[in-house]
């Protein structure tokens, strides 16, 4: 079974910076995952798109996140990281890592905590 570990969150002030990083648990072979990503979900919302990068390196952001977060991958690796800078208090959330495989299944990540304080 694939599972999908995030590391990297924790509590930062307003404007500040933190970087989350994902790695598959297992042993996947090369480029298991077409698109990787990461989603979040704040108390009492919806779990929203905040990034995803293809292999060939498209990439996609939510709205509220362009210019302020940046997404990267390892494809050797099955790993994605997310910087994100300019922390704002409605960043506050659990952020899941995704991996999607060339067949559509998805795969998910525990969550990890992300809060910034104002």
């Amino acid at each position: 079974q694939v599972l999908l570990v995030e590391s990297g969150g924790g509590l930062v002030q307003a404007g500040g910076s933190l970087r989350l990083s994902c790695v598959p648990s297992g042993s996947i072979f090369f480029r298991f995952f077409n698109t990787m990503g990461w989603y979040r979900q704040a108390p009492g919302k919806q779990r929203e798109l905040v990034a995803t990068i293809t292999t060939g390196g498209r990439t996609n952001y939510g709205d509220s996140v362009k210019g302020r977060f940046t997404i990267s991958r390892d494809n050797a690796k099955n790993t994605v990281s997310l910087q994100m800078d300019s922390l704002k208090p409605e960043d506050t959330a659990i952020y899941y890592c995704n991996g999607r495989s060339y067949e559509g299944s998805d795969y998910w990540g525990q969550g990890t905590q992300v809060t910034v304080s104002s």
